[in-house]
């Protein structure tokens, strides 16, 4: 049940960024995707009832457990470093264009 429920986030979101409050990895992608004027949706894992099952059911589907774990695109991209390693490539701009997160609503949903 919450495998489907971390799904349908995923599918119906341009990015997700499965998070902490208290996780500076997590911060540095939050306000990387800002400052690139990225709408995306933040699922707080330690404020959600569900926080332990879903971060769970995400190990299970992606093979991680750790935070951040970003979605773009419905597509598993992976965490802090593979965010930035994107975003220093060149690569993380367009990824987020693709996915409708840049250029139609720049605030967070």
């Amino acid at each position: 049940m919450t495998l489907a429920k971390a799904k349908e986030i995923v599918s119906s979101t341009p990015v997700v960024v499965f998070s902490k409050t208290y996780c500076g990895f997590c911060t540095s992608v939050k306000k990387l995707l800002t400052q690139l004027g990225a709408a995306f949706k933040v699922i707080e894992l330690n404020q959600e009832s569900d926080g332990d099952d879903i971060q769970a059911a995400l190990l299970e589907w992606t093979g991680q457990r750790t935070v951040p774990n970003v979605f773009i695109g419905g597509k598993h991209v992976g965490g802090c470093d593979s965010v930035t390693g994107l975003h220093q490539k060149g690569k993380l701009v367009n990824m987020l264009t693709e996915a409708g997160a840049i250029g139609n609503n720049s605030s967070q949903l």
